[in-house]
C-alpha cells in the first residue's frame, strides 16, 4: 500500500516540475500574446518538448491561466511587502505609488499577458473563473491598501472595493500602454497619478 508520505511526495515533484516549465514558458507567453501561441509554439521557445507540456498541461488554456496566476501571485506578496512599513497617509501612497510603478516597470510584457487573458476571457469561458479569481486577489490587495489609508488618516473611504479597484487598474493599464509605447513620462506620470487618487477615495478631503 502506497503511504500518504509518498503520495505527497509525487504531488509535490509533479507541482514542482509545473512550476518548472511554467517559468519557463512565461516568456515566450509574454512575447507572443496567446493568439500567436500553442503549447507546440511554446515548447519551440523552451528547451522543452511539446509532448512533455502536454502531459503537464492539457492545453495552451491551463498553461496560460497558471503562469500568469502564478506571476500575478508573486507580484502582490512582492507589492504588499514593501507598503506594510508606512505610518502615514502620504507615506503610504507613495509607497503603494512606487510600488505599482516598480511592478510595471520591471516586467511589462507579463503584465501586458494577463491583459490579454482577461481580454480573451470575454470571449473563452474556459479563462473566467480564473480570471475573476485573479481579479479578485488584486482587488482585495487595492482595497486593503485604500482601507489603510482611510485609517491612518482618521477618514473613511468613500467608494466601494470594485470602483477603487477600477480606478487603480485603469491608471495601471493605461500606465502599461504609454510604458510600452516608450512614453519617459509614462511611470512618473503614474506614480503621480496613484499617490493623488488616494485622497480623492476617503471621506475627508485633507486626508493625506
Amino acid at each position: 500500500m502506497t503511504s500518504a508520505a509518498a503520495v505527497r511526495r509525487r504531488v509535490d515533484k509533479f507541482e514542482d516540475r509545473r512550476r518548472e516549465l511554467a517559468d519557463a514558458a512565461l516568456l515566450a507567453l509574454a512575447d507572443l500574446g496567446y493568439a500567436r501561441t500553442s503549447l507546440r509554439t511554446i515548447a519551440e521557445h523552451t528547451k522543452f518538448s511539446h509532448g512533455l507540456l502536454h502531459y503537464y498541461f492539457a492545453d495552451k488554456v491551463e498553461l496560460i491561466t497558471y503562469c500568469v496566476r502564478r506571476y500575478k501571485e508573486a507580484c502582490v506578496q512582492r507589492y504588499e511587502g514593501g507598503v506594510g512599513a508606512a505610518d502615514t497617509p502620504s507615506a503610504l501612497a507613495a509607497a503603494c505609488a512606487d510600488g505599482l510603478a516598480a511592478a510595471l516597470e520591471e516586467a511589462p510584457l507579463m503584465h501586458r499577458l494577463w491583459y490579454d487573458l482577461r481580454t480573451q476571457s470575454m470571449f473563452e469561458e474556459a479563462f473566467r473563473a480564473d480570471v475573476a479569481e485573479i481579479d479578485e486577489g488584486l482587488q482585495e490587495m487595492i482595497w486593503r491598501n485604500v482601507s489603510a489609508y482611510a485609517e491612518l488618516a482618521g477618514a473613511e473611504p468613500n467608494c466601494s472595493p470594485s470602483e477603487a479597484y477600477a480606478l487603480f487598474d485603469g491608471l495601471f493599464q493605461q500606465a502599461l500602454l504609454r510604458h510600452l509605447s516608450e512614453t519617459p513620462e509614462a511611470l512618473d506620470d503614474f506614480r503621480r497619478g496613484v499617490r493623488e487618487l488616494f485622497p480623492r477615495l476617503v471621506s475627508r478631503a485633507s486626508a493625506g
